[in-house]
């Protein structure tokens, strides 16, 4: 696993002589040392995994995805994040095996805003600690923990929500011929074959009438 400072961000967008581009699976967002109500955006590259889909293994096309990532700060330790990339899915269509390679466009959106644990005065004359109060408003998100990002899952996961449970070559695709398997997409609308008799009937052609 390769993580990327926060302190060379552009790193993982560099391409070396040869080489493919630097990869980001985490990404230290204290390293930015961010006030708040002050962003940073960055573009990155992110490799996600193949899905398996029928069967069939899709592999995530480009390899890895150019990503955007805004990153603001807010209140306490929390961070508000934005990704967006686009990548295409590899592999057979589910209706007629051909070479499918549909795009999807990704916006999606995350917010981590620890509990803030502030501390109640203690009235005069009283007795023990202060008490902590914890703030209503917490939100957590799975792909922050300690003021890392998991990158890798959370692009993942995102695409995996744009990926229909059919994947075809085109929205439109005829698929096969139950009846011969030819590419309806090729054959067109006069492909047809003769009915088969319905075997109910198969009797009545054996009578013979004088």
């Amino acid at each position: 696993m390769i993580a990327v400072s926060a302190w060379a961000p552009h790193a993982a967008a560099v391409k070396l002589d040869g080489m493919s581009p630097l990869r980001t699976d985490t990404f230290d967002l204290g390293g930015l040392r961010l006030t708040s109500g002050e962003g940073r955006r960055l573009d990155l590259h992110v490799a996600i995994e193949p899905f398996s889909l029928a069967g069939e293994s899709y592999p995530v096309r480009p390899e890895p995805v150019p990503v955007r990532l805004d990153i603001s700060r807010t209140t306490g330790d929390g961070y508000a994040l934005r990704l967006r990339f686009d990548a295409s899915l590899t592999g057979p269509c589910m209706r007629c095996l051909e070479p499918a390679e549909p795009q999807f466009t990704v916006d999606v959106r995350e917010v981590s805003q620890p509990t803030d644990h502030r501390v109640s005065p203690v009235a005069p004359g009283a007795r023990g600690r202060a008490k902590r109060e914890d703030s209503d408003d917490e939100l957590t998100s799975p792909y922050v923990e300690d003021g890392v990002l998991n990158l890798r899952a959370w692009a993942r996961d995102a695409l995996a929500l744009s990926v229909p449970a059919n994947l075809l070559c085109r929205p439109d695709c005829a698929g096969l011929c139950p009846v011969c398997g030819a590419n309806l997409n090729d054959a067109g609308a006069e492909h047809q074959h003769e009915q088969a008799p319905d075997p109910r009937w198969a009797a009545l052609s054996e009578l013979r009438f004088e």
